[in-house]
């Protein structure tokens, strides 16, 4: 027999029972990641800084499409290391314990996704820049200018903008705790797709043209090049690849708030996505030595070279020989 329960509008001192609370997951790295993105943004944003303006004298100086890409690449890991790293991360939950402003949270998100989406397409300018400087070196003559370059990149800063404004409704993945909705469902395919699948994919066609072009012609000369390429590309999909896949399996495995492996994961994921924005000045650093020396005049105060005929180590860019157009190297 089922003892009826008291119904509160015919028993006014009756309450019904208060449901109790989901229980979220655990946190099982600590500080850990406080610590880890205190320590990447107080070593990545001197040496991206760094980066930059030894990459803007070489874009000054050499008027060569490939650096202004660099450099705006750069820009981009700088802007994300501001908005997702230090406002996202240090400030909106270590420090603050996200007791912000809603309107705040959600702007913070657009041009977190802002900076994101631009460092990603960025890079893919830098591919696409490759392959027709190799495969089309006649065409890349006549298309490749910085005043056009400059103009391209504008154009990609203001769709990452655009493409970052639906964001502004993306729903905050640690307190997810109901299934997912129809429009946080596309919002994470927007994200995968932008920041992922659709870049990895160019990548991976140009990069197998540009290496399948390379091998044929039998050539070292943009071997550099080609290395410095393979080298950003690779290591953004390797990086990005864990979020992607936490990505995945939270809208349709389970939820961050719900499964503390899934919570763990995206910890993982997030710290090892950030690192892609520290890393690039070591690769430059390693494949070419005129960026090296280009940064030790930066450390050592020396003023910019003059770029007239026939002062200092870089002469105003003039038409190569045919054979030498394929091999255009930083």
């Amino acid at each position: 027999m089922t003892v009826p329960v008291p119904n509160s509008t015919a028993v006014p001192w009756a309450r019904p029972e208060p449901e109790p609370e989901l229980e979220r997951s655990p946190c099982l790295v600590g500080i850990i990641p406080i610590v880890y993105y205190s320590v990447l943004l107080g070593l990545g944003l001197p040496v991206n800084i760094l980066t930059a303006v030894a990459l803007s004298r070489l874009a000054t100086r050499t008027k060569k499409s490939s650096y202004w890409y660099l450099l705006a690449l750069t820009t981009s890991d700088i802007l994300t290391q501001i908005f997702i790293i230090f406002v996202g991360f240090i400030l909106q939950t270590a420090i603050l314990a996200r007791a912000v402003p809603s309107a705040f949270i959600h702007t913070v998100n657009v041009l977190e996704f802002t900076a994101n989406h631009a460092s990603t397409w960025v890079t893919v300018l830098l591919t696409v820049d490759r392959y027709v400087a190799l495969c089309h070196p006649l065409r890349y003559r006549a298309v490749s200018y910085p005043r056009r370059t400059r103009k391209i990149i504008a154009a990609v800063f203001a769709v990452a903008l655009a493409t970052g404004i639906p964001f502004y409704w993306w729903l905050d993945m640690w307190r997810d705790a109901d299934p997912p909705t129809a429009l946080d469902t596309a919002l994470k395919w927007l994200h995968c797709v932008t920041i992922y699948f659709l870049p990895c994919s160019i990548f991976l066609a140009t990069n197998s043209v540009i290496i399948r072009k390379l091998n044929r012609r039998r050539r070292v000369g943009g071997g550099k090049t080609t290395a410095l390429l393979l080298a950003v590309t690779t290591v953004f999909v390797v990086l990005w690849a864990p979020r992607t896949v936490v990505m995945m399996c939270h809208l349709y495995v389970a939820s961050v708030r719900r499964d503390w492996r899934v919570h763990l994961a995206l910890d993982i994921a997030n710290m090892v996505a950030m690192l892609n924005t520290s890393l690039n000045f070591f690769l430059y650093c390693f494949v070419s030595q005129t960026f090296r020396r280009t940064v030790g005049e930066v450390l050592r105060g020396q003023p910019r070279q003059d770029t007239r005929r026939g002062s200092g180590h870089f002469p105003p860019p003039a038409l190569k020989p045919l054979k030498l157009l394929g091999s255009t190297a930083l």
